[in-house]
């Protein structure tokens, strides 16, 4: 035994001295944490795995084997890794760490666990820890001097760099043991806040905040309450604790409103919920959905009332319409507008539009969905759009022609790029606005100047109902002067999927020429990407030009002069 314990000492403590010696090699080290104020040091958490033979030092655990059964038990019990492996290889990377802490290698805090096989099973034990009170103190003032200048008196865009360490301290129990919940809620807010202008970037931020409130309900609040079973292949599954209470005091107001001194933990879970699930992609709405089950398993009213009334972020007058003619209820949380028509009349669906327009101008998410109750089945008549209740609604309200200026007034609302409508996905991924634009496309060329706007927001990489709107508006409209502006606006945002039945109207010349002076000016790649599904490749369309004659020749070759051929 004594061999194997030796050779086992040898090679876990040279795994550790080999990553010492490579991360004392690095040139990059002031430069990393001069990125930011936030960011103290590069480590604060390093891993040793110990495997007979491929031992491991990193600052990543990924976790893989956790979940299976060892073939091979260790050749240690737990008490030998406790009583005699952890204090020796303890004093080893304290004598490492003591040549580094004023160093950028090491963060304020520095942990330094180990992961054993035993005879008992998988062992994971901390070897060593570390704090910098010097580097505590600064980071604290640091933090708060950031939100002071950036966040409560700022006015410019914050960084993302900066925002992910941010929310990651703020929820830090050796930085604040005893945290100001409203306070930090208050910051989150002013991220976005500052950011709402950037998308890329406000989705950034969204997500840094998300993952640190995930990561704090996941590693430090719910485990108070629930047996926790982890997985990395599968959701947590949780199980209340015999006896679990939540001590909160619930505040009269709602969730979103955070000034109130009386924020409580309970808050942070709930306000990761509602981030989740307003903002995440459709795969990890069920962990916002889970977070506010167990907050409500806890015994949160204010759980209870988010699930059924919505998160309290909006009036309730703005939330709720009832009359003889139409109900409305609106649920921000799970991103939903019911609609339930009792008259089918325009006044109904007005009321309902209204509605809708109101929430937007808000901040209401405009990836919702509609549920709808009435008794009329309308669908546009394009192929390829999903059968929803949401294109229902929006189809029966087309019906009417005097609500047709309300229609463009929600869809002027309502299209945002990168967004969705909630009950769509796949090839039936629809921007919001879509079955209003389409409607009113169709309907009258008069609305060509919406159908350019909608396009311009349109991303081609994840939609492609475009195409199937643009095939059902050259049938309906053709080549027209009226009708051409918006015709280009949708070729330049198809896919390659689509092929066009206009290529007889443009043996016209007068049509042809509209062609030409409308992709005067635009990008050599828009132009190829409106001739493809015309003509196909650009050398189909050479072949033509080439054996046209006259004025038709001329136009050809400026189309194909356009295109950089």
């Amino acid at each position: 035994m004594s061999t194997l314990y030796d050779q086992a000492m040898e090679e876990m403590i040279g795994a550790i001295h080999e990553w010492f010696d490579e991360q004392g090699k690095r040139s990059d080290l002031d430069k990393t944490v001069k990125r930011t104020t936030l960011q103290m040091g590069i480590f604060d958490d390093i891993l040793l795995d110990y495997r007979p033979g491929r031992t491991t030092v990193d600052s990543l655990d990924l976790g893989l084997d956790d979940d299976l059964k060892s073939r091979n038990a260790g050749p240690f019990t737990e008490e030998q890794v406790r009583s005699e492996i952890q204090p020796q290889l303890a004093d080893v990377i304290r004598k490492r760490v003591n040549e580094l802490v004023d160093t950028p290698l090491i963060d304020y805090r520095f942990t330094f666990r180990g992961k054993f096989p035993t005879t008992e099973g998988k062992l994971q034990v901390t070897l060593f820890e570390y704090m910098n009170e010097e580097k505590k103190e600064r980071l604290l003032e640091r933090i708060h001097t950031y939100a002071e200048q950036k966040l409560e008196n700022g006015t410019y865009p914050t960084k993302p760099l900066e925002s992910f360490f941010l929310t990651r301290h703020l929820l830090d129990p050796k930085l604040f043991p005893k945290p100001n919940i409203a306070w930090i809620l208050a910051q989150y807010d002013r991220i976005q806040e500052l950011n709402k202008g950037r998308q890329d970037a406000l989705a950034e931020h969204r997500g840094n905040i998300i993952r640190a409130l995930t990561d704090w309900a996941e590693n430090q609040f719910l485990p108070q309450y629930y047996d926790i079973q982890s997985s990395a292949y599968r959701s947590n599954e949780y199980a209340l604790k015999p006896g679990a209470v939540l001590v909160q005091n619930e505040p009269h107001g709602e969730v979103e409103n955070h000034q109130q001194q009386e924020a409580e933990p309970i808050d942070l879970l709930l306000y990761a919920a509602v981030m989740i699930l307003r903002f995440e992609p459709s795969y990890s709405k069920p962990t916002g959905l889970t977070f506010l089950e167990l907050a409500k398993q806890l015994g949160s009213s204010r759980a209870a009332r988010m699930m059924t009334e919505g998160s309290g972020t909006y009036a309730k007058e703005d939330m709720y319409v009832k009359n003889e003619q139409v109900e409305c209820t609106a649920n921000d949380v799970f991103s939903t507008i019911t609609v339930v028509i009792r008259k089918e009349e325009a006044s109904a669906y007005e009321q309902a539009l209204a509605f809708i327009i109101r929430l937007l101008k808000q901040g209401f998410p405009k990836s919702y969905k509609i549920k709808l109750k009435s008794k009329v089945k309308q669908y546009l008549p394009i192929k390829g759009l999903a059968k929803s209740d949401t294109h229902r609604f929006f189809a029966n309200a087309l019906e009417y022609p005097n609500l047709h200026p309300l229609l463009e007034e929600y869809a002027r609302e309502a299209i945002e790029e990168f967004e969705w409508y909630g009950d769509t996905e796949g090839e039936k991924n629809c921007m919001p606005g879509s079955y209003a634009t389409f409607g009113l496309g169709l309907a009258d060329e008069g609305y060509s100047p919406l159908v350019e706007f909608y396009m311009g927001e349109v991303d081609e990489e994840h939609q492609l109902v475009q195409d199937k709107f643009t095939v059902a508006f050259a049938e309906k409209h053709g080549v027209t002067p009226g009708s051409i502006p918006a015709l280009v606006a949708c070729l330049r945002r198809s896919t390659d999927s689509l092929k066009l039945k206009i290529q007889p109207e443009l043996e016209n010349e007068e049509k042809l020429a509209l062609m030409v002076q409308q992709i005067n000016g635009l990008e050599t790649y828009e132009v190829e990407r409106v001739i493809y599904p015309i003509w196909g490749k650009v050398e189909k369309l050479a072949g033509l030009a080439r054996k046209a004659e006259g004025k038709r020749k001329e136009l050809l070759l400026e189309i194909l002069q356009a295109a950089g051929k």
